[in-house]
């Protein structure tokens, strides 16, 4: 391989999701580093890259709408199949990564016609389908792979024991100069605009990041809310973002139905703020806005977004089992069972106390110093080199 890769990254989405978050800021570093780095990713229309990057970016044109999720996921698949066909003949690329499945799927169509010569697929987490043609289309975009990565020990675990698929571990990042704890410019116009805090007095604000959805336990982080209001009458839960390609209706109607029951307000500037998608401009001063971030999650692939708010000097609740557990020191964050909303609301509280606060705010912790984002790019520099000459991935039986 020469000293300059040309690298070709895909991703599902233009949208805020932890996996293209990983991607763009792969991108950027590898870009950095002298690489030629082109991000590719399905664009609806009307839709854009939600963050401005460096490197080159090439979209791909689905169709803006198709029958149920799986007829999405189809027609994504055949779009990709269309526009990388031609994209990648007479080798383009030295590394072809998707980080999804659906660009995975395309790719292990173009490998099966001899048109590429395999690819990386990143696999972030796994998940669960009713429809077989789903499940079908997930184990194929990382078996078919030369070389598959994962972003923790609990997903290279998982698909050694579960397929018999040996993957190397990568790492995450964290920007250390976008998020911080000193308050900029625009953070009050942040407060305003998206209803966080109250007219009156100023009580804790917990952020969650991610939605309303099953594996990010919204419900459960709702009831453990609702627990805390007796004593802390103040209290605002604030619920970011949600851009999934996934279908969450019934879990959402799950949780309309405990807010009406809760008797909690959900209004700007009221007890629960639900903001929908935010522009990644105001993520910073969202970090930063909150007193605690809560991702007591059921499932994850890692939690970025327990680093950025660490950085922001912002203390963080998270579920006690892996990954979390992999990355996070016993006092790095508060600690609950994410089964348990009593067990939740009684980390959220002790982690309001300011000493909390006060200890990340007094330097960078020692766990985001740990994982840049340069040093990730560097990580996968090697196993591209690595993998150059490798057969593909050891599938164990």
């Amino acid at each position: 391989m020469p000293d300059a890769l040309r690298i070709a990254l895909f991703t599902h989405s233009v949208n805020p999701r932890g996996g293209v978050v990983h991607t763009l800021e792969l991108a950027q570093a590898l870009h950095a580093q002298g690489h030629a780095v082109t991000v590719f990713a399905p664009v609806a229309p009307g839709q854009q890259l939600f963050r401005h990057i460096d490197c080159a970016f090439e979209p791909i044109g689905v169709p803006a709408a198709a029958p149920g999720l799986a007829g999405m996921v189809s027609a994504r698949i055949n779009a990709c199949v269309g526009h990388l066909a031609p994209r990648l003949a007479g080798r383009a690329f030295d590394v072809l990564h998707a980080q999804d499945s659906i660009s995975a799927n395309a790719l292990a169509t173009l490998d099966e016609r001899g048109a590429i010569d395999g690819f990386v697929r990143t696999v972030h987490h796994l998940d669960s389908f009713d429809d077989s043609r789903l499940t079908a289309w997930q184990l194929r975009g990382f078996q078919c792979a030369r070389e598959v990565l994962c972003v923790s020990d609990l997903w290279c675990e998982r698909l050694s024991d579960d397929y018999g698929v040996s993957a190397r571990r990568v790492h995450n990042g964290v920007d250390l100069a976008r998020y911080t704890p000193q308050a900029g410019a625009a953070d009050a116009a942040c407060a305003t605009r998206h209803g966080i805090g109250r007219a009156a007095a100023r009580g804790p604000v917990f952020l969650a990041v991610g939605g309303i959805e099953a594996r990010k336990n919204t419900c459960r982080v709702l009831d453990a809310f609702a627990m805390l209001k007796g004593d802390l009458l103040d209290a605002q839960l604030v619920i970011a973002g949600g851009a999934s390609l996934l279908e969450h209706d019934a879990y959402a109607q799950a949780f309309r139905d405990g807010l009406r029951a809760s008797g909690l307000v959900c209004a700007a500037g009221g007890d629960v703020v639900i903001t929908g998608n935010v522009p990644d401009a105001d993520m910073p001063a969202l970090f930063r806005l909150a007193d605690v971030l809560v991702m007591a999650s059921t499932r994850e692939g890692f939690g970025l977004v327990v680093l950025e708010a660490l950085a922001s000097g912002t203390p963080v609740v998270v579920s006690r089992c892996a990954p979390f557990t992999e990355y996070l020191g016993e006092h790095d964050a508060g600690w609950a069972d994410p089964l348990d909303a009593l067990s939740i609301a009684g980390a959220m509280h002790a982690a309001c106390d300011p000493s909390r606060a006060d200890a990340l705010r007094g330097g960078v912790p020692d766990v985001c110093r740990r994982h840049s984002w340069q040093a990730s790019a560097q990580r996968h520099i090697d196993i591209y080199r690595a993998g150059a000459t490798a057969s593909p991935c050891r599938k164990e039986h």
